[in-house]
């Protein structure tokens, strides 16, 4: 296997002209989702990453809950190498309310220009690389947030258009008013949704694809525990793929990846990585992790090539995904 700090492989993300590393790095868990932030910890393991030549990084303004922490945690981490790196940040929420924070969708354009210049202050920019729609607004046209971000497109503030959680049709419908260079959606050996019918259209149009979540939450790892032994703030706590009946079949898909890992002299983790990116060159997922020391692990998983039958086991030890859904009913996103 290669060496740790060699240069990171390069990908194309759509026909936009959006090249980065093919290991990124997610920022969500730094101060959500997974218990109590830690910004020293975050700001550190996002300067490792870029020393091993991370340059995409994910962030949201939903991220801070309103109050745009991750978006300066992440600004402050990349200010000595900003015109190095490609920032991606999102909009789609609305978050006047912190009782209801992620659960109302707000994407009317007098909106999207609000957040973007909000999210252009929290991150010490003069402009955003990739502005995705976080969530699809079913009360806003599709083409009415395109043609926005089109607009801040040609005013400076943005370089590219990205969706999220959008299905086939939103996509073209976006892409026929401005080129969308990339979708980002759950995918993993975890989660194998997108592959029926979002993947064919991304490929289709020219999209470049960013699965998030490429780690199961965590559950990749190598670390997992029940969901009982987690705090009430860690979202792992009441995720369906931690609750019992699911939980014991999940981690006995894990047993058996780590072993077919062991043979490979990698760890799970980077098998579930290196198996991401086999399964297509606009392909570059987003781990997130708060330790300096995981990015390592993930980069290196950029240099792993996975044989056809190695492939094919793990296609054998999860033909479907993992068991159980990966949200609540309510808040799962609907194509």
């Amino acid at each position: 296997m290669t060496q740790l700090g060699e240069n990171l492989p390069r990908r194309t993300l759509g026909t936009q002209g959006l090249e980065v590393g093919a290991i990124g790095l997610g920022t969500m868990g730094m101060t959500m989702a997974y218990g109590a932030g830690d910004e020293p910890g975050g700001i550190a393991t996002i300067r490792r990453a870029y020393e091993l030549g991370v340059d995409f990084f994910d962030t949201a303004e939903l991220y801070g809950l309103g109050t745009g922490s991750n978006e300066r945690l992440l600004g402050r981490a990349v200010k000595d190498f900003r015109d190095d790196v490609v920032i991606a940040t999102k909009f789609g929420f609305d978050l006047s309310d912190p009782e209801r924070v992620g659960s109302e969708l707000d994407s009317r354009p007098e909106h999207i220009r609000e957040v973007t210049d909000n999210s252009l202050r929290h991150l010490g920019t003069d402009r955003i690389d990739v502005l995705y729609q976080h969530r699809v607004d079913p009360d806003v046209p599709i083409e009415d947030v395109a043609g926005t971000v089109g607009e801040l497109i040609a005013e400076g503030k943005v370089r590219y258009l990205g969706l999220s959680e959008a299905g086939p049709d939103v996509i073209r419908r976006a892409h026929a008013v401005h080129p969308v260079s990339v979708l980002q959606t759950e995918y993993s050996v975890f989660e194998r949704a997108v592959e029926a019918d979002v993947l064919p259209v991304v490929r289709e149009l020219g999209i470049g694809f960013v699965p998030y979540s490429p780690l199961g939450r965590g559950f990749l790892t190598g670390t997992v525990k029940p969901a009982t032994e987690y705090p009430d703030d860690d979202m792992r706590s009441w995720d369906d793929r931690w609750q019992p009946g699911n939980y014991e079949k999940n981690l006995a898909s894990i047993g058996e990846l780590t072993s077919l890992a062991a043979e490979l002299d990698i760890t799970v983790t980077q098998l579930a990585l290196a198996w991401l990116l086999a399964q297509g060159d606009d392909i570059v997922p987003i781990p997130g992790t708060r330790s300096p020391r995981r990015v390592a692990e993930n980069t290196a998983s950029a240099h792993i090539t996975l044989s056809t039958a190695d492939l094919a086991r793990v296609q054998e030890i999860l033909p479907r995904g993992a068991a159980g859904s990966r949200y609540p009913e309510g808040i799962m996103p609907t194509w």
